[in-house]
């Protein structure tokens, strides 16, 4: 046997050095792929994957680890640096059973999703302005909290058979329609005017009370300002200051009915009506009610102010419901359908005296 030459023996030795190195270099490369096809697999099986940045990772691996993954580099490229990405715990609890698209809650009943969530959770959650607004909303002498409008949210409870319980984190009636928006709240009911802007966030149901427009003008500032005219002429064309509550529907009510007015926004409905008792500004706006109550409070601030109701203006008052919440819009509304006691000014002001 002819025996190896010193060149020969170099060159094995090369060899098998190289062979190792190819070994070492593909290992990592070869784990990563069998983890990959081990995810295709699953997803072959139907199992449903989690995914997070870019990389979907099969529901059934344990709820305590992590995958990470490294791209295998030639050894004169730097690794880049490994991906960490998070496995979501699998459930030990079986999904709900789902019939017509309907939710088997656990008395047995088929009911819509929308409906069943609250169901399931034992509660109503209502959305509602934290500034006490009675008789709407508001703590008694008692220190009970009443109101039409809570009367309102107890009955829609009882109805579905679950508690109540009021958010109450709204500081502006926006920011109610917002609570529900986001889904901390599955209505809103807070004196909240079906407008234009706020049917482009939420759902609204039927009005359960309509109200005209109405203004509160200072006498003193108005008469300079109508200069002998007639009060319809004047209030038709009206180009003085109007007062409103700031991110309420009225401030948007104020721009779009009098272009040629003065819109000021103040943070509550009491700071408007003192700029327009001591004649900072020419008019305050709202709804009739809120407007009626201001004299009906106090009589003898028709020395200084004088109302004027405007018959061709509503603002109706809806329930916020969530665009999704479909089936719920619809109980909401047929509930006010059936509901016995329909509200009007009249009852909402005799409302005041109890």
């Amino acid at each position: 046997m002819t025996q190896p030459t010193p060149s020969m023996s170099n060159n094995a030795r090369h060899l098998t050095g190289m062979h190792n190195a190819l070994r070492r270099l593909a290992l990592p490369t070869l784990l990563a792929l069998a983890g990959l096809c081990a995810g295709a697999s699953a997803l072959a099986a139907g199992e449903r994957p989690v995914v997070q940045g870019t990389l979907s990772v099969p529901a059934s691996a344990s709820a305590t680890t992590a995958t990470t993954v490294a791209a295998a580099a030639p050894a004169a490229t730097p690794a880049p640096a490994a991906a960490t990405f998070a496995v979501e715990p699998t459930s030990t609890a079986a999904p709900p059973a789902l019939v017509n698209g309907l939710v088997r809650v656990a008395d047995g009943r088929l009911l819509a999703p929308d409906i069943a969530r609250i169901v399931n959770r034992g509660e109503l959650v209502v959305a509602m302005l934290k500034v006490d607004t009675p008789p709407f909303f508001f703590f008694d002498d008692s220190g009970q909290w009443t109101g039409l409008e809570v009367g309102l949210a107890q009955s829609l409870a009882n109805e579905l058979g679950v508690k109540l319980r009021f958010n109450r984190e709204a500081g502006t009636f926006n920011a109610v329609v917002d609570l529900l928006a986001s889904g901390q709240a599955d209505l809103a009911i807070s004196k909240l005017s079906r407008t234009l802007a706020r049917s482009q966030t939420i759902a609204f149901s039927d009005a359960y009370l309509t109200l005209n427009h109405s203004l509160i003008l200072n006498r003193v500032k108005f008469a300079q300002l109508a200069r002998g005219r007639p009060l319809p002429e004047v209030i038709r064309n009206f180009d003085g200051s109007i007062g409103v509550i700031a991110k309420s529907s009225f401030a948007d009510y104020a721009r779009a009915n009098f272009p040629r007015a003065r819109v000021q926004e103040f943070p509550t409905w009491n700071d408007v009506l003192v700029a327009v008792y001591k004649g900072e500004i020419v008019s305050a706006y709202r709804d009739e009610f809120e407007v009626k109550r201001v004299l009906k409070t106090d009589p003898t601030v028709s020395l200084v102010l004088r109302t004027v109701t405007l018959k061709d203006l509503e603002d109706t008052l809806g329930i916020g419901v969530a665009v999704t919440d479909t089936t719920l819009l619809a109980f909401v509304n047929q509930f006010l359908a059936q509901r016995a006691e329909k509200l009007d000014i009249q009852k909402v002001l005799q409302a005041l005296d109890r």
